[in-house]
Parts: structure tokens; C-alpha cells; sequence
């Protein structure tokens, strides 16, 4: 289980009821994969960090959204999945998104393993 603090706790509760359960899936699915990640606030959002990389994770209108440090993390997932809605360096799920894990998956490892070449 992550580490918490009050901070990251209150931005949890303050989540909307409409976007919980879309939060919910892609938090606990970074948490399944690094387990032992940290949890801090950073830049107003929780953001997971491991030694080597980090991905941070938020919520918009319309939606939730993953974000990295770059959008070479991004390169294979933006072909695979031209519908859903990215940033320079973030995935930003609408809520209507079918949530492809296994792409997710890789995007979040990419990232938290700190790797600098696209994939």
C-alpha cells in the first residue's frame, strides 16, 4: 500500500462523486503496479514517485488525468489509442473513455521507471 499524507488525503476526498470511480481504477492500478511508490502533492495533484521516475494523477471537468514528465512516454499509447484525449505529456481520460489497462499499464512503467527513449 502507498504512503499517505493529510494532504493527499484531503485532495482524495475532494474528489467529485462523478469522477471517483474513473480516479479510483487508474490510481489503483499505478498502485498495483508500484506498490511501494510514495504519494506526495505536487503541483496540487497526488503524484507518485519511485526512485527513478514519477506519474501524477488529477481530475478535470470532464474527466481524470495521468500525467508524466514527457511525451515520450506517450508515443506508442497515442497510436494505439488515437480517441483519447493526451497532452504533451499527459492522458487525459474523459469519462465516456474506455480505459485500455494493459497500454495504461506500459505508459505508467515507462514513466516510473525514469526510461528516456520512446517506445
Amino acid at each position: 500500500m502507498t504512503a499517505m499524507n493529510e494532504e493527499v488525503q484531503r485532495f482524495y476526498d475532494a474528489i467529485p462523486d462523478d469522477r471517483r470511480p474513473l480516479f479510483d481504477r487508474v490510481r489503483a492500478l499505478i498502485e498495483s503496479v508500484y506498490p511501494e511508490a510514495e504519494v506526495k502533492l505536487s503541483y496540487g495533484v497526488p503524484t507518485f514517485k519511485v526512485k527513478s521516475g514519477w506519474v501524477a494523477l488529477g481530475y478535470w471537468k470532464n474527466g481524470v488525468s495521468l500525467y508524466t514528465n514527457g511525451p515520450h512516454h506517450l508515443w506508442r499509447f497515442i497510436r494505439e489509442h488515437p480517441d483519447i484525449k493526451t497532452g504533451k505529456g499527459s492522458i487525459n481520460f474523459r469519462m465516456t473513455d474506455d480505459i485500455p489497462e494493459e497500454s495504461l499499464t506500459r505508459v505508467i512503467r515507462h514513466a516510473m521507471d525514469g526510461l528516456k527513449e520512446a517506445t
